[in-house]
């Protein structure tokens, strides 16, 4: 079936009609978006009104930032267009959620440097430089596998880094950016030794005990958290039970009094990470609000309680 002439345009009388330019109609013909219905008796390409529609629709497309590749899915697969788009949108809604959270980030670190003392500056530049944008937090999490007993099972590992690795929040306050600048350094400088230095319990409890024990600790740390969001006491309860049970069975041992005090005794010499939870809170919680509770101040609250307990305050 023959197209009528009168309804057949130049490319200019295309690019007229359409709003662009003749420039942009040769480049979405020539990638093959935008084939011509017939020829000019001088060779010249003429389009219809279905290239009219399309010329549009690909306009349109571009104005989402769509990319060619999936401008070319959604129009060469009629059937699945509308599952297409729907992926192509989705997907670019991903990256300018990316691209949005990396100028943020940026935006953070300019104004650390802007506002912090002129003598200052030069060390906080080569902080934030150490950062991607956003930050990952990968080397975060390399340093808890080389505090974490060696060997320990993969799934108890990536259950304890789920709560103490903290994230990088999507609209950082420029304090927010500093502390996990500083906890990126902190977890990233060389260590004195070849390992960092670790908890007495690691070396009893063994791969299978460790996964036990920090199993235990992350349910101690969520029954926990709900008293220091209340900024309750540190008190014996639900919460101790677990802290101790989660030792108790790293020790192959049982809940008794004595055991209680001997807890108490093992875990006042233990090396300590405060200043990486101090970090941690500032990163997650936004200023002005009451801090986040982090397995860190969740411990410290639950040795308190068991201390407590230990000198007769059940």
């Amino acid at each position: 079936m023959s197209t009528s002439h009168e309804l057949l345009w130049s490319i200019g009388e295309l690019a007229e009609r359409a709003g662009a330019t003749v420039k942009t109609v040769r480049f979405y013909s020539d990638q093959g978006l935008l084939p011509a219905a017939a020829r000019s008796s001088g060779g010249h390409r003429r389009y219809g009104p279905q290239a009219l529609e399309r010329l549009q629709l690909i306009r349109s497309l571009r104005t989402l930032d769509l990319p060619l590749p999936e401008i070319r899915r959604v129009l060469e697969d009629e059937d699945e267009a509308g599952h297409v788009l729907e992926n192509a949108v989705d997907s670019r809604l991903r990256d300018l959620g990316s691209e949005l959270k990396a100028l943020r980030w940026r935006e953070a670190a300019l104004q650390l440097v802007r506002d912090c003392p002129p003598a200052q500056r030069a060390g906080r530049l080569r902080l934030l430089g150490t950062l991607d944008t956003p930050p990952s937090t990968a080397p975060l999490a390399r340093f808890w596998r080389t505090w974490l007993p060696p060997r320990m099972p993969r799934r108890a590992t990536a259950a304890f880094l789920e709560v103490a690795v903290p994230q990088p929040p999507d609209e950082p306050h420029p304090s927010q950016a500093l502390a996990f600048a500083q906890l990126h350094a902190m977890t990233t400088a060389p260590c004195p030794g070849s390992r960092q230095p670790q908890p007495e319990v690691h070396r009893v409890a063994g791969a299978d005990g460790a996964a036990l024990l920090y199993a235990g600790l992350v349910e101690a740390f969520e029954l926990a958290a709900p008293h220091l969001r209340r900024a309750h006491d540190p008190r014996p309860g639900e919460a101790l039970d677990a802290y101790v049970a989660a030792y108790a069975s790293a020790y192959r041992s049982r809940d008794t009094p004595d055991f209680r005090r001997l807890l108490d005794a093992h875990l006042s010499t233990d090396p300590r990470l405060d200043r990486y939870w101090e970090l941690t809170a500032i990163v997650l919680t936004p200023p002005g609000s009451s801090p986040q509770p982090t397995p860190g101040s969740a411990d410290d609250w639950l040795r308190a309680a068991l201390r407590r307990h230990n000198a007769g305050g059940a």
